[in-house]
């Protein structure tokens, strides 16, 4: 069963980090937005905040968020980026200092997006919603 990736779908980080996702992961994540039918079903099922805007991967039916699931995608990403993933032996509560940070001024940095970009015919597979 594939890891599903929960995301902003209005964020335009956001959309760049599925993007980085699809290059690297192998066919290993599927994706959906956090503002469509899928993800508002998952964010129920899983008993997660209404409220929710932070990146969340479900594996093997496990809810990962903030820096957990951001290192549990490093993971199973090729080209070194899996190394990321020893940085779990930092205090979960630094990490997320540091992942709240970035998400709290995301929309500023990086802005908003006023549509959502259609995936490639390779990729539509791997979106619900």
């Amino acid at each position: 069963m594939k890891a599903i990736v929960l995301f902003d779908g209005e964020c335009n980080l956001c959309d760049a980090s599925v993007q980085f996702i699809l290059k690297r992961d192998q066919g290993y994540h599927d994706f959906a937005s956090l503002q469509g039918e899928t993800g508002q079903e998952l964010v129920r099922r899983h008993h997660l905040p209404e409220t929710i805007d932070s990146v969340v991967v479900i594996d093997r039916g496990v809810p990962y968020i903030k820096s957990d699931a951001a290192l549990r995608i490093a993971g199973h990403l090729r080209g070194g980026w899996h190394l990321l993933s020893i940085l779990r032996i930092v205090p979960r509560r630094l990490r997320d200092r540091v992942y709240d940070f970035v998400a709290n001024n995301r929309h500023r940095w990086f802005g908003q997006k006023q549509q959502c970009a259609l995936p490639s015919p390779e990729t539509r597979a791997r979106f619900h919603d």
